[in-house]
């Protein structure tokens, strides 16, 4: 058996006060907040779900928000930048908007590409590439229109402890397809038209550590739960421990830890964003799972409140 992921469904990092969060990413990014619930295994967090306008896998950044977390470290083991993929001729209007934010950013290329490298108000690294691939993201927020729109991921750069043996993963086991080498980063690419794009940093920087400011672990994309059910079978037989099928409500996961201490997940397209709710109305209402509807009177007491709210 060989196997070939589309590429990333979701990333999910750990940020400090959800308020400052949604402000960033949706007011500032101009991303659709697509989704308000709670972390299934803490329920007395937010986990919050940002993408374009339909959610779509390969767009969607997810977040734990603990306010008075401590700090983490980006280091060997996670995902050390994400990157965001924006059309062609976007850039001059994403370096106006970051300035006009007071966010500094630096220009930088990389395998030909120019990007914008900057921090979120919480120590995440992300970057901004003009891409022609992708397709467009029909979400206006504030003075983020369609034409200059965030279309998803472009990719991500993965820190690993054992650059070797991530790579060999990504290759022979996730089905990427080596593109280049270029001073510290082996570039990678999959199928999709989004979240595409993975650099492997192959010189160590030194060990990350959980926490604030911080990627929790990175997800590719299963077609569907016989797809998932495939990988699961792929994986422990390229000697991984996998984890059971864990069910995210949205969508179908598991997990394992790569050789390079990277927390990875496979994820099902299926069902999406807007089966509890309507694509019209996504993300305006907490939405809890079957087993802690009955606590929501609690939950909706003790959670930070939020409001996605128009900066511009």
């Amino acid at each position: 058996m060989s196997k070939k992921t589309m590429g990333i469904h979701h990333i999910t990092a750990i940020v400090g006060h959800p308020q400052e969060n949604v402000d960033f990413y949706a007011g500032v990014l101009g991303l659709r907040l697509v989704k308000k619930t709670v972390n299934f295994d803490d329920p007395g967090t937010y986990h919050l779900y940002f993408g374009n306008e339909g959610g779509k896998p390969g767009t969607i950044i997810t977040f734990f928000p603990w306010a008075d977390a401590y700090q983490g470290r980006i280091g060997d083991g996670q995902v050390g930048v994400t990157s965001y993929a924006v059309p062609k001729g976007a850039l001059s209007f994403w370096e106006s908007r970051l300035e006009k934010y007071d966010i500094p950013y630096t220009k930088m290329n990389r395998f030909g590409e120019t990007y914008l490298e900057f921090d979120d108000p919480h120590g995440l690294h992300l970057e901004i590439v003009e891409r022609e691939e992708g397709e467009t993201n029909n979400w206006t927020f504030g003075e983020v229109t369609p034409e200059v729109a965030i279309k998803g991921f472009g990719g991500a750069t993965l820190f690993s402890s054992h650059p070797d043996k991530t790579a060999e993963l990504l290759e022979k086991v996730m089905g990427l397809e080596y593109v280049d080498k270029e001073g510290d980063f082996v570039r990678y690419r999959s199928s999709a038209d989004i979240g595409n794009i993975i650099d492997l940093k192959v010189v160590p920087t030194g060990r990350g550590q959980i926490g604030v400011g911080t990627v929790h672990h990175i997800a590719w994309r299963a077609i569907d739960n016989k797809d998932q059910l495939d990988w699961q079978k792929y994986i422990a037989e390229n000697g991984y421990g996998v984890t059971p099928v864990q069910d995210r409500n949205y969508f179908n996961a598991i997990y394992f830890r790569e050789h390079g201490e990277i927390l990875f997940e496979i994820a099902t397209d299926p069902p999406g964003f807007a089966h509890d709710e309507s694509h019209e109305t996504m993300g305006e209402q907490l939405m809890l799972p079957v087993q802690y509807e009955q606590y929501r009177e609690q939950l909706e007491h003790s959670l930070i409140p939020i409001q996605v709210k128009e900066l511009d």
